[in-house]
């Protein structure tokens, strides 16, 4: 199985934690130059710093700028250069009533989930069509499908991605360059846990209890019955970046710890 990208370059937005800097790390392992971004130097820099520390010998690159606008879009772009892979990785969610959900935060979600991906791809992917190889990678959720009555605009937004996607995918027919989507499930990331942690002091528990009643009580059809790693999400992520993974084109790659029951 060849799942070497030595002298292969990758951008992977959203990457200073979580699944997007596992997906970094792996990126690196298998041999390419890997641009790490994020909204802040500062993130950036930790994350390169700790990168370098954990692989001595990776070829990382660092490009801050928000993509959830033009002007940081383009702040990336104009530093990053020409990229063989493309990791539309950035993303947010919040859980909040649907009558509560604003127009702002409903364009907010928009922006960041979709137009980030959108404007990355818009850029780049012609130029992997005109060399004839390249890989985009939109990073989306199970959430796509099976939209959570506490996160409606966040399921939305990651059903657009799979749309966006496919639709990219189109655009490669008879070429060396593939579009696919990742479907986590619920991933345990340092945000999370984060999260757990405020929510188990105000309700007297445990974050343990916690992680229990996400699987007994909202996500219930789960066959993995935890959280998954970002780095069990990565490993997926990379797969579909390899040479090995040139047969799969215009597909939702389903690594949701069996949360969605149908089989297809």
């Amino acid at each position: 199985m060849n799942l070497d990208l030595t002298g292969k370059r990758a951008l992977v937005t959203g990457s200073t934690r979580g699944i997007g800097y596992a997906t970094a790390r792996g990126l690196a392992e298998m041999g390419a130059t890997v641009v790490v971004n994020g909204r802040r130097q500062d993130s950036v820099d930790a994350a390169i710093a700790k990168l370098r520390a954990e692989r001595p010998n990776a070829r990382i690159e660092g490009a801050a700028g928000d993509l959830g606008t033009a002007e940081g879009g383009n702040a990336v772009i104009a530093a990053v250069g020409e990229v063989d892979i493309l990791v539309n990785n950035t993303g947010i969610y919040d859980v909040r009533e649907f009558a509560k959900i604003s127009d702002a935060e409903w364009q907010k979600m928009f922006d960041v989930n979709v137009m980030s991906g959108v404007r990355m791809t818009r850029h780049y992917l012609p130029g992997m069509l005109k060399r004839n190889w390249g890989r985009v990678i939109f990073v989306a959720s199970e959430s796509a499908v099976f939209i959570p009555e506490e996160m409606i605009h966040y399921g939305f937004s990651k059903a657009a991605q799979l749309a966006v996607a496919r639709g990219c995918a189109e655009l490669t027919r008879g070429t060396n360059v593939t579009v696919n989507s990742v479907m986590p499930g619920p991933t345990w990331v340092e945000e999370l846990e984060a999260k757990f942690t405020v929510r188990a002091k105000a309700k007297g528990t445990t974050i343990e209890e916690l992680q229990n009643q996400m699987f007994s009580l909202r996500r219930t059809t789960s066959l993995l019955q935890r959280f998954e790693t970002a780095e069990e999400i990565a490993s997926m992520i990379c797969y579909a970046c390899s040479p090995a993974a040139s047969g799969t084109n215009g597909a939702a790659l389903r690594c949701d710890g069996g949360i969605v029951r149908t089989p297809f």
